[in-house]
């Protein structure tokens, strides 16, 4: 690994330093936009609730209402969307599916113009509930300045993924969550040591346990993000030692679905508590926050039920065991042991269902860890552990890692396979 990173800095690998560099310069204008806060707007000094996983996300920007408060959020709810309107429900969608990297066009560009769309719309209902108290005209300003903050992002990710290292997007989404893992920390030391009325050795042993618990998470989230199950697959036109005797696998990862079902979940459970706050009725806000919230008993069962549900539900729309039987199929590859054709797909549907399981109770472990931990700890919620925050920025930093690693190593092979003619 050190080997590859050291040849980074080699001379065939100047334009990958040029990329990091803009990659790095990029991210800095987001982490800027993410304290330049919407003129005549004021911070929010109540509880977030399910909105705090958006929060997380941008690095903090909706608690301060900065110009990127809404983050990339309305693009993926977006694009979200328009993958559910793929699963033969509008066959406009299904055909653009069917078309391969034109109909991925077509969908990108209406992906963009339904994000600004729903940029306008949760600009317009989170400048009303937070700001109604300012005056029409500020909720006017506030709802135009967060659409094209959004817009700017895009925008933004866009230029990244062209010019940079990585996925544009997900690298901003990653960004704003480590700009706000120093604060967990310092609001940690603020709990066991400064503010604590302990003895001073004990605040340091609770600061050293908690830093050595949060590490161990991280490396937990690592091996959820990697872990996968490699199902061998034999080709009927090719032989062993024509390959050296390699064997071929059909990896299926543990966690296919990623951060996404808590994105639905947190989404569903969100709506109510949103209408409660755009209409402002005392006795539905109560309602909410008593059995639809997620710190209520209720309203945690079916955050879990959610995230379990669509869990399954989103790894079955990415991962068709017909379409994967299909596809072996022409390949001319299969299983051994097991039929082409229906009991090929039977094979993969058990084994993805099951793999599912597994990892959607991961899942809900990390997503449950953080609320379970500030309703017994007693400690700010700002002070908090595991979270789907690292499953994405362990998930997103795996991913840019492996794709650099990929390009140096790559170049080293086609340098050296000059330097031997």
């Amino acid at each position: 690994m050190f080997k590859r990173l050291k040849g980074f800095f080699g001379p065939t690998n100047k334009d990958l330093r040029h990329r990091l560099l803009f990659t790095i310069f990029a991210l800095a204008i987001f982490s800027l936009g993410t304290n330049i806060v919407v003129p005549g707007a004021v911070s929010i000094t109540k509880n977030l609730g399910f909105l705090e996983l958006l929060n997380v996300m941008t690095g903090g920007s909706l608690k301060s209402f900065s110009i990127f408060a809404l983050g990339v959020m309305p693009y993926i709810t977006a694009t979200i969307l328009t993958q559910l309107l793929q699963m033969d429900i509008v066959p406009y969608f299904s055909e653009l599916k069917e078309e391969g990297a034109t109909g991925r066009q077509k969908i990108n560009k209406i992906n963009r113009y339904l994000g600004i769309i729903f940029a306008l719309l949760q600009g317009f209902i989170f400048s009303y509930a937070f700001l109604k108290s300012e005056g029409s005209l500020v909720v006017l300003k506030s709802t135009l300045v967060l659409t094209g903050g959004t817009a700017f992002l895009l925008w933004l990710g866009d230029e990244i993924t062209k010019k940079g290292i990585g996925n544009g997007l997900s690298l901003i989404i990653m960004a704003g969550i480590i700009q706000g893992i120093p604060s967990v920390f310092i609001s940690a030391y603020d709990s066991f040591i400064a503010s604590s009325d302990k003895a001073l050795w004990i605040g340091i042993t609770s600061l050293v346990l908690f830093t050595i618990l949060y590490l161990l998470i991280i490396v937990g989230v690592i091996f959820v993000q990697e872990a996968e199950r490699r199902i061998p697959i034999q080709y009927s036109n090719r032989t062993a030692s024509s390959y050296r005797g390699e064997k071929t696998y059909l990896p299926v990862k543990l966690n296919s679905a990623s951060v996404m079902p808590v994105i639905f979940a947190s989404a569903i459970i969100g709506i109510p508590s949103l209408i409660a706050e755009f209409i402002g009725k005392e006795s539905f806000s109560n309602f909410v926050n008593n059995y639809i919230s997620y710190y209520s008993v209720t309203g945690l069962i079916l955050y879990i039920v959610l995230i379990y549900a669509f869990g399954y539900i989103y790894t079955r729309m990415l991962m068709n065991s017909d379409e994967m039987a299909e596809n072996l199929d022409k390949s001319h590859a299969y299983v051994p042991g097991i039929t082409p054709g229906e009991p090929t797909s039977k094979y993969l549907r058990s084994t993805i269902s099951k793999l599912t399981v597994v990892g959607s109770i991961a899942l809900i472990i990390l997503a449950v860890m953080p609320i379970l931990f500030t309703e017994f700890s007693g400690l700010d919620s700002a002070v908090t552990i595991g979270g789907t925050g690292l499953l994405i920025v362990c998930g997103v930093s795996l991913e840019t890692y492996k794709q650099l690693e990929s390009s140096i190593v790559s170049r080293n092979y086609t340098t050296s396979k000059r330097r031997r003619r």
